[in-house]
Order: C-alpha cells, then structure tokens, then sequence
C-alpha cells in the first residue's frame, strides 16, 4: 500500500482540538494561580527560623518532587474516593496538578529568598514594620521580580505537564489527538498536529511571559 499524508482528519477537528487545548490553558491557569501561592507560603516555610515549618514543607517539596506527576493524578483520581473524596475529571487533575505545580515555585521562591539581602528586613523593622509587613510590602515583590525568569520556565512546564489528563479522560488536547490516531490511524498526521500546537502554545506563553518579565524586571 502507497503511503500517503492525509490532514483532512485533522482539518475536520480543528474545533475540537482548539476547544480542547482552550481546557489544557484554563487547567494550567487555575494550576498555576494555586501552585504559586502555595509555593510563597511553602517557600517562607523552608527558610523559617521554626524547624517543624522546615520539616513539613521540606517534606512536602522532597515527595512532591520525587514521585511523577502521573502517579499524583492517579492517586487523586482513583485513591482518593475509597477515602470519600470525588472529584471529577478536570477538578481531580487541577488538584493534582497545582500540588505538583507548588513543590516546584517553592523551590524557585526559596532560591530567591535566600538572595535577598538580609538588610531589607532590617530597614523594614527600622521603620516599625512587623515580620507578615516586610514579608508582604517588601520581600514578595522583591521575590516575583527577581525570580520572574525562573517562574516563566517553571510555568511553561507545567502548561506542557497539562498533557498527561489525557490519561483520566480530560478532553483536553493530548486526549482528542490520540482519539483521532485511534479512530483513523493518521499517526503522523495526529502527533505532528499536536506538536504544532504545543510549540505554538509555548511560544506565545513565552512571549507573554518575558513581556511580563520585562514590566516588572528590577531597574539596573
């Protein structure tokens, strides 16, 4: 049999497919939003002068960081309901996925934390400012200009991450790609589409991202 490319499989589904990548951003979005402010807390808490904050949010980032995102979302999805926990599809994922997406922050918040000169809370306090003041007015907006590189990787990640829903049956991109290399057998056709749209996808998060670098990037 002559082999052939065929995209009108694919020209057909555009819709779908961009229907289904709009469910791989909004998870993102969400993922993101939660995953970052569990990361500034988590963060604070692995640099805190209290060693059992220290012990639980290490903890909490080694495990995290050490056992696949893939497993996460299965234990969420099909564990957590023997203990009474339901969650839909999109709901278990973006749980899932904003416990994985803070381990990571954390880490790029401590690393920034242990940058900032130690004489920035001194002239906080100098001027009455309690320690939740410095941390709030001062060190976080010191923290996301300084580590809005880090964070703009760390974000693009977790948005290519979005993928494995596919594997609880999120119709998200991934999803409906593999559905139609199912159903028609345009392998080629299939996965080269998603690659496009996820490069495409990337790119544009990324130039969205270092214009948002660019605004908050601390003058030189």
């Amino acid at each position: 049999m002559d082999f052939y490319i065929d995209y009108s499989v694919i020209t057909s589904s555009l819709g779908i497919l961009f229907h289904a990548l709009g469910i791989d951003l909004y998870m993102t979005l969400f993922s993101v939003v939660l995953g970052t402010l569990i990361g500034l807390v988590v963060a604070f808490a692995l640099v805190s002068e209290r060693r059992i904050f220290r012990i639980l949010s290490g903890t909490y980032v080694a495990v995290i960081r050490n056992v696949p995102l893939l497993i996460i979302v299965l234990f969420i999805y099909f564990g957590l309901p023997d203990a009474g926990f339901v969650f839909s599809e999109i709901p278990s994922f973006i749980f899932a996925l904003t416990i994985y997406a803070g381990a990571y922050v954390a880490e790029v918040f401590r690393g920034g934390i242990l940058a900032i000169h130690k004489g920035v809370g001194e002239a906080g306090m100098a001027i009455g400012m309690s320690n939740l003041q410095i941390i709030i007015f001062i060190k976080i907006p010191i923290l996301i200009r300084s580590t809005m590189p880090a964070l703009s990787s760390t974000y693009i990640s977790i948005f290519k991450d979005a993928s494995v829903a596919a594997i609880i049956s999120v119709p998200e991109l991934t999803f409906h790609i593999r559905k139609i290399n199912l159903e028609t057998f345009r392998t080629i056709e299939a996965w080269s589409t998603a690659t496009v749209f996820y490069v495409v996808s990337c790119f544009l998060i990324a130039f969205l991202l270092r214009r948002v670098e660019r605004r908050v990037a601390i003058p030189k």
